[in-house]
């Protein structure tokens, strides 16, 4: 009776077992049967625009900051100790004043020295002069007596130049901007002591494509403006236009200020030369663009399909964008659609 009783189960529960596994397969073919079909060929419908090469419509506006007209290092020429330093971090110097004395006094006892070697040679060479025409002595005697005296007077040169060299003089007029230098120190010829600027004018360099360079002239007038001073332009005159351009084919053009008004050097200003610029540029429509500016990258038609092109950006001219690198001429981007494309992915061009 038990073995009966153990045969009814293992029959019930293997009867079972199938029952659930052919449930679970039905289910899992109508789960499969519910899923949409995705078709990965389907294209795409997009719109596009070809990148061109177009004339920059703005002003001849440039960019730069504002340097001194001229800078200079006060230098040591000498070797010594500082006896005097007459001047302070901001003075306001001329060009030619001394600014710095070293301890000449061993060098102006040695030229008094020499002085008076000089004072008897010359007495000497008058002497023997009169007696070599007395033939009281030789020409020889008269030629040494010469040679000793021109070597003394050369010797007395280089100790003025000497002492000359123990006074540092301001190479130019301005102010002073740095200090490195203090009474009883003892300098080393080549040290730096100091620096002065000359801020009376200013200058700013600016690349100027050689595609408008050509129109401008040295002396021509320009309109200078900067953001620290909003509203107010500055008067700047094209000082310098360089003869030769860089391999990015820019022309570096200097402008002088006459700094009337107190502008500091470093200042970042706009220069405005008055004039459309003739300069083109490679754009494609702002709509074209895919993320942003700091990250940009577009859709290029590449058959039926596309290709996702990394670009370089420049300027901002409103409905277009300046493209540096990345595209060229003729290429075909597209302008909308861009959230469903990837590389690759078929495309469909409407109108």
């Amino acid at each position: 009776m038990k073995k009966i009783t153990i045969i009814v189960i293992a029959a019930f529960l293997a009867i079972t077992s199938l029952i659930g596994f052919r449930l679970a397969s039905n289910k899992k073919k109508i789960e499969a049967q519910k899923q949409p079909v995705v078709k990965t060929d389907v294209a795409i419908p997009v719109t596009v625009a070809p990148v061109s090469e177009g004339a920059v419509s703005q002003q001849l506006v440039k960019t730069g900051n504002l340097i001194p007209f001229k800078e200079a290092d006060l230098v040591a020429t000498t070797a010594g100790k500082v006896t005097k330093v007459n001047f302070n971090l901001g003075s306001s110097i001329r060009q030619g004043a001394v600014l710095v004395q070293f301890d000449n006094r061993l060098k102006e006892l040695s030229l008094e020295a020499t002085q008076l070697s000089i004072d008897r040679l010359k007495k000497d060479v008058t002497r023997y002069n009169t007696l070599l025409a007395g033939n009281a002595t030789t020409e020889l005697q008269v030629n040494d007596t010469k040679y000793n005296y021109e070597n003394a007077l050369n010797q007395a040169e280089q100790i003025k130049k000497q002492i000359a060299d123990a006074a540092v003089k301001a190479p130019i007029g301005g102010r002073i901007v740095q200090k490195d230098i203090e009474p009883g120190e003892y300098i080393t010829v080549g040290k730096v002591l100091g620096r002065v600027l000359d801020v009376s004018r200013l200058k700013v360099e600016v690349p100027v494509n050689e595609s408008d360079v050509y129109r401008l002239r040295e002396s021509q007038t320009v309109r200078v403006s900067s953001d620290v001073f909003p509203g107010r332009t500055f008067s700047g005159r094209i000082s310098y236009i360089a003869p030769q351009g860089t391999d990015e084919h820019n022309y570096p053009v200097e402008i002088t200020i006459n700094n009337a008004n107190g502008l500091k050097a470093g200042t970042f200003v706009n220069v405005d030369f008055s004039q459309k610029s003739n300069q083109k540029a490679l754009q494609i429509p702002r709509a074209a663009l895919v993320e942003s500016i700091k990250n940009p990258y577009v859709f290029v038609i590449n058959g039926n399909a596309v290709s996702r092109r990394a670009i370089t950006v420049g300027r901002d001219f409103g409905d277009t964008i300046e493209v540096l690198s990345g595209l060229t001429a003729g290429d075909q981007v597209v302008t909308t659609g861009q959230l469903n494309l990837s590389d690759g992915k078929p495309v469909q061009i409407t109108k």
